[in-house]
């Protein structure tokens, strides 16, 4: 399906400023998408909202289905009643431009499980109604995963293959037991989750009356160490212990000489194929539930993926291994209609991507920073867009535009040489017509003036950021996922800028200044605004 000529920007909500160490579902959230709508964006793309686990990727969640509690806005809660303002005050002052996990988890899981604890010890009807129909509604995936944490956090957060073995084959006399043991901390989770949904659900409201679309991420793949894996081992390819035997992960390439090893567990494409590919409509239908475009991470696993050996250590000696997306595609739209999707074909793509891509209609991406590579027949150039493509300065895997352009050879960034960082950067100057002065803004008009229907920037390159606000380095397993902007960073000027751009390209109307839209949280009690 193709999408109206639009534009907006990528931020994940771990980004979004806040007094708690990260970035979460309240006023941040709110005066964030009145900037958008001020600026003439129509869009926020967010990263996967699951619970990230070790190395606190959102691309490796405990669960396809559950939303990352880290995410849930303790002063909500305290207009709720779940929390007494009292309980916000006199802690520790968290970092604000960078999340330090290590501190943010333990804060946010004292102020849940306080606010479960007055929930439990004076029940008010409306949220007591309301949890009770979310567990309802949400039994299929909620039951095993309010579980699988609840026996995690018995064994120290032990990974599930190291549990027990009735518990590992899911004997079910040793579930009975550890359900009825750990029906407090059961109920917990389930509260917890639905403190997430509830708030997502608001701020998803809030951005429809906004005229904003919120645009989703599915990884292709699940974790080894996910309640998806523990309660559908069949899924998978899995040995007797429920250890993978064969992983995903991409051969080598522009981001690594060895490759990518994710170590995610295969699917038995078989056995889904048996069963209708019902787990994937569930799990497509769910995302639909709080998002209104999906961006599908990794499309060309659906072709073909690369299958490496279990145990090795790199991606180098993977194979090719064909997918059915062609029928997963067909049954899940048989089911749901029409699929809002973006394909995310970036990568080594072969035809059987493109037809599988072109089939469906799916709009494929196209990176400014790649553009510049080779020649003028680059697909990632902008006079190459075609319409139904997102077109991206860059994305979360990729450097700042600043940083790009500013890049040293040598670095766990890429795997260029100096002579072809200047090559390409001789290149761009002399393509964009720039001096390389505000390089991200040469990015940003470049992107928004193309044929692309959908023009998407990370909020990074709209402030000009360099390096050190990159989000993630592939291959790398430290330092990502961590960088926040803070409150002053955006202002009117900036706002004005976009919007103006937006205007002149054909990606916002043009409204005379009367009719803009201005701030308009008028359900939250600060008015303040960035900058």
């Amino acid at each position: 399906m193709s999408f109206p000529r639009a534009c907006g920007i990528l931020l994940h909500p771990t980004s979004l400023p806040g007094p708690h160490g990260v970035g979460d579902l309240g006023h941040g959230a709110y005066r964030f998408v009145d900037f958008l709508s001020a600026a003439g964006q129509s869009i926020w793309q967010v990263l996967p909202l699951g619970a990230t686990g070790y190395g606190n990727s959102p691309y490796q969640c405990f669960s396809a289905f559950a939303g990352n509690t880290l995410l849930v806005s303790p002063e909500l809660l305290v207009e709720q009643g779940l929390l007494a303002p009292g309980a916000l005050e006199g802690g520790a002052r968290l970092p604000e431009g960078r999340i330090d996990y290590g501190e943010a988890f333990p804060h946010k899981e004292a102020l849940l499980r306080e606010a479960f604890e007055n929930f439990r010890r004076t029940e008010p009807a409306l949220i007591a109604s309301a949890f009770e129909e979310f567990k309802a509604g949400a039994a299929a995936w909620l039951d095993d995963y309010a579980l699988y944490r609840s026996l995690k956090r018995e064994r120290s957060e032990a990974a599930w293959t190291e549990w027990e073995a009735p518990l590992v084959r899911r004997d079910p006399a040793a579930l009975s037991e550890a359900r009825a043991r750990l029906k407090d901390e059961v109920e917990e989770v389930k509260f917890k989750q639905f403190l997430f949904f509830e708030q997502w659900s608001r701020l998803r409201e809030y951005c429809r009356g906004q005229e904003v679309r919120i645009v989703g991420d599915i990884p292709i793949f699940v974790a080894q160490d996910s309640a998806d894996v523990w309660a559908n081992p069949e899924l998978f390819k899995l040995d007797e212990t429920g250890r993978p035997t064969v992983v995903a992960g991409v051969p080598p390439d522009y981001f690594s000489r060895t490759g990518q090893l994710w170590g995610n567990p295969l699917y038995d494409w078989e056995r889904m194929r048996e069963e209708s590919f019902g787990w994937w409509v569930e799990r497509v239908r769910s995302m639909l539930s709080l998002v209104d475009v999906i961006r599908i991470d990794h499309f060309r696993g659906f072709a073909a993926y690369w299958e490496i050996p279990g145990g090795d250590r790199t991606a180098e000696r993977g194979r090719w291994a064909p997918a059915p997306g062609r029928e997963l595609f067909h049954a899940i739209k048989a089911e749901l209609g029409e699929l809002p999707i973006i394909a995310e074909d970036l990568g080594f793509i072969t035809p059987d991507v493109i037809e599988l891509r072109d089939e469906f209609g799916f709009p494929g991406m196209r990176i400014l920073q790649f553009g510049f590579s080779t020649d003028s027949t680059n697909k990632d150039l902008p006079h190459n867009y075609v319409r139904n493509s997102v077109v991206y300065t860059g994305t979360h895997d990729n450097d700042t535009a600043v940083g790009w352009f500013q890049s040293q050879p040598g670095g766990a960034a890429s795997v260029r040489s100096a002579e072809q960082i200047e090559r390409e950067r001789r290149y761009c100057l002399d393509y964009l017509r720039a001096d390389g002065a505000e390089i991200n803004w040469d990015f940003i008009r470049a992107l928004y003036a193309s044929a692309g229907d959908t023009a998407l920037v990370p909020l990074q390159d709209v402030l000009g950021l360099g390096s050190e606000a990159r989000m993630n380095t592939p291959a790398t397993m430290s330092g990502n996922w961590s960088w926040r902007f803070r409150e002053g960073d955006l202002g009117e000027a900036t706002s004005a800028r976009l919007r103006r751009l937006a205007e002149l390209y054909g990606r916002y109307p043009a409204l005379p200044p009367e009719q803009r839209p201005e701030h308009t949280a008028e359900s939250y009690e600060s008015k303040q605004t960035w900058g």
